[in-house]
């Protein structure tokens, strides 16, 4: 069974998850944390568990979603899994962050890539990489059908959509995605936004009036 904790991380509050099972391997997933308070709030609850971490993920690559990359690479020397369309945001990432007033500080680039499909896997479990683009090049939702949950990052939102107004957002693009790669999903299974509350994919799909 995969436990899932949240952080709220840095100034646009990204939601940080970690993925453990019983074998005490985790996942990280949007690491926004920034500076060493929150850097040592998630590190001491990993080595209070116990766990190993083992892969570095990303949702997608807006900043707020990667802020905290370097840290989490370089102390648990683990590389940086993204998709490949989110490698301009990563390259990018200085020139949005100061658009944004957000001080990104230093950004590693990916070792390897995932696509729509592909099977990650720590420990006992796994999660299946659905790709969602419409927010961001690049934007991957993580799935666990036996667990029942789905980590969707800026794709979808407990009663609102992610936002189209950045660069390569689509709103059609996004809808469809939502629709025919979420909605479709069992409706009891639990939505992780990157920001803010859970939700379920039942919610969504009955009082969601983006999606309605």
């Amino acid at each position: 069974m995969i436990t899932v904790r949240r952080y709220v991380f840095n100034a646009i509050e990204v939601n940080t998850y970690l993925l453990y099972d019983e074998s005490g391997e985790c996942v990280i997933i949007d690491a926004g944390c920034m500076g060493k308070a929150e850097e040592q709030e998630l590190a001491n609850y990993i080595e209070k568990k116990n766990l190993k971490p083992v892969r570095l993920l990303n949702t997608h690559t807006h900043v707020d979603h990667i802020a905290g990359n370097k840290f989490v690479s370089e102390k648990y020397n683990i590389p940086l899994t993204i998709h490949k369309g989110g490698l301009q945001f990563i390259r990018g990432a200085k020139i949005y962050a100061a658009a944004l007033n957000f001080d990104i500080g230093d950004t590693i680039e990916p070792s390897s890539f995932i696509n729509d499909g592909d099977i990650v896997k720590f420990g006992q479990s796994e999660l299946k990489v659905i790709y969602t683009p419409g927010h961001a090049d690049g934007s991957v939702c993580f799935y666990s059908e036996k667990d029942k949950f789905v980590i969707v990052g800026d794709v979808l939102f407990n009663g609102s959509i992610g936002r189209t107004d950045f660069p390569t957002g689509n709103l059609d693009t996004l809808i469809s995605n939502i629709k025919n790669k979420l909605l479709t999903l069992p409706e009891d299974t639990v939505v992780f936004s990157g920001h803010g509350g859970i939700t379920t994919i039942g919610h969504e799909k009955t009082t969601n009036s983006f999606l309605i």
